[in-house]
């Protein structure tokens, strides 16, 4: 691990801490499930208002696996892109129901078999559920890693493969929990707030920028 990577981590851990937390809301592994294949162009917070009544309607995997498409389609309908996201949801509950049992499974391999399921949210389970080491790029991970010098790749799946190189293996669930949280309040696209960033002085976007703005005068 490099000095600098090792700083940014230092930093993360004294300004957010060490706990798990997962922002959409769920109480076991298939809600996870659901939950994040609503979540994809979609804000947590959306989701979680959507789910709210959702898992009160479909109580089970079976239940989703028996929906009429176009009431899911509905009913999903504020979490945007509803046609694909309903068809996914039918059809990857009703793998859940004939290959594992109605049981989410741990494995990626078995987990992206899923229909409708890919590394990014396969990870989500993984992490969250199972505690099993992993790293989930979603926008705010993409976007931040790259401006921390941490990855140079636009390929979440490239992405990924060069967090796990570059970060401890017991950070990797934790890069995404701290990583969200600073997008959502410092990092922000498109107009971060690197004045006030606990990590500004690690930044090579930062760093870069004034260096730019000090030739310019």
């Amino acid at each position: 691990m490099k000095k600098r990577t090792g700083e940014i981590l230092k930093r993360l851990t004294e300004e957010y801490g060490t706990e798990y937390k997962c922002y959409l809301n769920h109480e076991n592994a298939w809600q996870l499930l659901i939950a994040t294949m609503l979540s994809a162009q979609c804000t947590d917070a959306r989701v979680n208002i959507v789910t709210a009544d959702l898992f009160r309607k479909y109580t089970s995997v079976e239940a989703f696996a028996n929906a009429d498409l176009k009431e899911l389609e509905m009913d999903i309908r504020p979490t945007g892109f509803y046609h694909n996201k309903a068809k996914n949801i039918i059809s990857c509950c009703k793998d859940l129901m004939e290959k594992f049992g109605g049981e989410v499974p741990r494995d990626l391999d078995a987990l992206t078999s899923l229909a409708g399921v890919g590394r990014k949210t396969a990870n989500v389970i993984r992490g969250n559920i199972y505690n099993d080491a992993s790293i989930v790029v979603d926008t705010h991970v993409k976007r931040i890693s790259k401006k921390l010098g941490l990855t140079k790749e636009e390929d979440p799946v490239k992405i990924e493969f060069d967090l796990m190189k570059e970060l401890p293996k017991d950070y990797w669930i934790l890069w995404n929990i701290h990583i969200i949280r600073l997008g959502r309040t410092i990092c922000k696209a498109p107009t971060p707030k690197c004045e006030e960033c606990f990590l500004a002085e690690v930044c090579p976007s930062y760093m870069s920028h004034n260096k730019k703005i000090r030739k310019s005068r």
